[in-house]
């Protein structure tokens, strides 16, 4: 397939999956909006045919199959972040103690389902080259919501920041992996420089306060993300 082939053919499957109004041009905060701007590499998926001739529909067949996958990734990714972005996550973490025999823990739930609100997440702008798709994520925030954040950013509520990584061949989880170790390590920083001792375990929940920064690194997706922390429980050992 040719690149002029191969661009007029993904044009064509982005307006047929992506079809949506156009983004407003208006600024709205972070508070009320949630814009994502969102990519998916081509390359990190098996099957994807190199350019060129062909003489049958196959390479054609197996490109959509590709794109049609990075786009679903996308699509997964998503309501993902926003979720939490808009109801945050709760964590379970039991730091690692080489003298008493424990292993590192760390868990992270979301507080509260995303499948409904994510209907209201719009994807527009969709572009693409040879190796990425992309486009934009958008989500408005309602009343409750709103009052949500405020109440999150409350200044008792202390901000931490941490970076994880996901392997890209993972896909999703990947980026799961990846959202999950940034805030394993925001979480441990800030704990290591407020606690004495190493506790036996901390919970607590945690909101993304900004878009992620996302990028791609020696075969792994880097993640920065901030946080509002709200802690939970911290159990101390009895004895040694």
């Amino acid at each position: 397939m040719t690149k002029k082939l191969l661009s007029a053919f993904l044009a064509a499957g982005l307006a047929a999956l992506f079809a949506a109004p156009k983004a407003s041009a208006q600024e709205v905060t972070f508070q009320r909006k949630i814009r994502l701007n969102l990519w998916a590499e081509l390359d990190a998926y098996p099957g994807l045919v190199e350019s060129g001739s062909s003489q049958s529909g196959e390479k054609e067949r197996k490109n959509q199959g590709i794109f049609d996958h990075a786009i679903g990734q996308m699509k997964k990714i998503t309501p993902f972040l926003m979720n939490g972005m808009v109801y945050g996550w709760t964590f379970d973490y039991t730091p690692s103690d080489k003298l008493r025999g424990v292993e590192e823990y760390f868990e992270i739930k979301e507080i509260r389902s995303f499948d409904q609100e994510a209907k209201r997440i719009r994807y527009e702008n969709p572009t693409f080259d040879e190796s990425k798709v992309r486009c934009w994520a958008n989500f408005e925030r309602d009343e409750s919501m709103v009052q949500s954040w405020n109440q999150w950013a409350d200044i008792k509520n202390p901000r931490i920041m941490g970076v994880g990584g996901g392997k890209i061949y993972k896909g999703f989880e990947g980026i799961e992996d990846a959202a999950k170790n940034a805030l394993k390590n925001a979480v441990r920083a800030h704990y290591q420089k407020i606690l004495r001792n190493k506790p036996k375990q901390i919970t607590g929940r945690a909101l993304i306060n900004k878009i992620p920064a996302i990028l791609i690194n020696s075969g792994e997706y880097q993640m920065q993300l901030d946080f509002f922390l709200e802690t939970g429980i911290i159990k101390e050992y009895q004895n040694f």
